[in-house]
């Protein structure tokens, strides 16, 4: 295969698929990354060199990763010129080779799409947005039981006001809607049509089944003792209320959950090869913001909308230190792409001060995706290992005491220097 700016590594194989679906990895595959905007420069080369580090000693040079750059914000605009942002090509390429990962990108300032991560999930049909949080003992954090928090977010990521079907107020077609809601539909309850921007919020059956079973499906597979359907179907009966009860509905047509006694709606089912229950139950999306400051233990699973999950995934990210050490990934039926989850922080690009634990962490979750765990297991082995040793980057390091900052790749040479031999 052939690409006009992307240049094929020299070695490496394409990762493929079997007739049932499910990854075919060689033991050199290629791997297509987006260095990202802004602190990408700084955090994307760390986490190359960790990821190198982690699978050389793994697997003692018998796999190694062919890296491919890609190329989407200014990066690509530089490349291919000033609009494209995200080119028909690199869109092909993450196509064709189906497993990769990116650095933050930023928001084109002018025209165009709003968004480009958004752009890339809605493209590429990335429906789920896969969101571990958990807490690395350590971390300064601003709850007394950070260690308490271990939740995985699927957050659906087509649909909902995310799906940008809005139009700017007093604009002709602002008014249009605005006129067949009242006049056709007799609705009443906009209060000031005039001057009213109007946004649609599409949610669908089809998209939350696709959403949920993903869920349940990671339940059975890791061994998790709870589904949580996060909503505001209390006020929004027909899309987030259609949300729960389309996601009940699944789970008992597909999973054989019955109604859990005593419990109102909620639902359970027998793991397949435990035997453990796995409840299936609902929360309302501000209760639930409530609960997973107080109770967080009482939560694994969660599965929701676009809008809810953007809020839960980081709050959640806030109690056990914050957006970077959260990792995260968006996933297709084939394609998937892992993440830094937070933005590209331009003051400090180019500093080599960065924490890059959020793409690190995303590409441990990479390399689990392909199978390779004992890679994964080094990458978590060597950040527990700085950052209980107080070996960190700054952001962490202002917050705890007598602890001096090291640049960004310092902490990934800290962190390769905790592989453990076990």
């Amino acid at each position: 295969m052939v690409f006009d700016r992307v240049l094929l590594p020299k070695e490496g194989e394409k990762i493929d698929f079997t007739p049932e679906g499910q990854l075919q990895v060689p033991s050199c595959p290629i791997i297509p990354f987006i260095e990202g905007d802004g602190i990408g420069v700084d955090i994307t080369p760390v986490m190359r060199r960790v990821v190198d580090a982690a699978v050389e000693k793994a697997y003692l040079g018998q796999r190694k990763i062919a890296w491919m750059e890609v190329y989407a914000g200014e990066k690509a605009a530089k490349k291919y010129g000033d609009t494209h942002f995200l080119p028909e090509e690199t869109l092909q390429v993450l196509q064709a080779y189906p497993v990769a990962i990116k650095g933050p990108l930023m928001t084109p300032v002018s025209g165009g799409m709003r968004s480009l991560n958004v752009a890339l999930r809605q493209k590429l049909d990335l429906y789920v947005c896969l969101r571990p949080i958990r807490y690395f003992p350590g971390t300064p954090s601003p709850v007394k039981h950070p260690e308490k928090v271990d939740m995985v977010i699927f957050r659906e990521n087509s649909e909902d006001i995310y799906a940008g079907i809005e139009f700017p107020a007093r604009t002709e077609a602002a008014q249009k809607i605005i006129q067949f809601l009242e006049k056709e539909l007799g609705v009443s309850q906009i209060r000031f049509p005039e001057s009213s921007a109007i946004g649609i919020k599409p949610i669908s059956q089809a998209g939350t089944e696709r959403l949920v079973r993903k869920a349940i499906e990671y339940a059975i597979e890791q061994e998790k003792d709870s589904v949580t359907l996060v909503h505001k179907g209390n006020i929004m009966k027909f899309t987030e209320g259609g949300f729960k009860s389309w996601g009940y509905a699944l789970a008992r047509t597909e999973f054989g959950a019955v109604p859990l006694e005593g419990e109102g709606e909620w639902h359970y089912f027998l793991h397949p090869k435990t035997g453990k229950r796995i409840i299936i139950k609902d929360v309302i999306a501000d209760a639930f913001l409530q609960q997973i400051l107080l109770r967080p233990e009482e939560y694994s699973v969660i599965a929701t909308m676009n809008l809810n999950g953007d809020y839960i995934s980081d709050a959640l990210a806030a109690q056990v230190g914050g957006i970077g050490i959260a990792p995260g990934a968006n996933l297709g039926d084939k394609v998937a792409i892992f993440e830094a989850t937070h933005g590209t922080a331009p003051r400090h690009a180019g500093k080599n001060s960065a924490n890059p634990s959020s793409l690190l962490l995303s590409a441990e979750m990479l390399l689990r995706h392909i199978g390779w765990h004992e890679a994964a297991e080094l990458v978590v082995q060597g950040i527990l290992h700085a950052i209980g040793t107080g070996k960190v980057t700054g952001d962490f390091a202002r917050l705890m005491p007598e602890v001096k900052a090291l640049s960004t790749a310092e902490f990934g040479e800290s962190i390769i220097a905790g592989f453990s031999d076990e």
